[in-house]
């Protein structure tokens, strides 16, 4: 057994007070919760639905540990 490392992103969720949470390696990937760790939970669920479903479908699954994530201050 492999393991994937698949960054996601977590947004506030205004109307509901909790969390939405996507992963931006697989598309149409997302969840959400209450607590973060409630959305962490779900988005981990939701992405090993999606691995299992690419499995079905004998499509690629990239290995996205190297993938690095940053953030770009810009002045406007």
């Amino acid at each position: 057994m492999r393991v994937l490392d698949f960054k996601v992103l977590i947004d506030p969720d205004e109307e509901t007070g909790g969390y939405v949470v996507t992963c931006p390696a697989l598309p149409g990937c997302y969840s959400q919760g209450n607590t973060l760790d409630e959305a962490l939970d779900n988005i981990r669920e939701a992405i090993l639905l999606c691995l299992e479903d690419m499995q079905a479908q004998n499509l690629p699954i990239s290995d996205m540990s190297k993938t690095l994530i940053t953030s770009v201050a810009v002045s406007v």
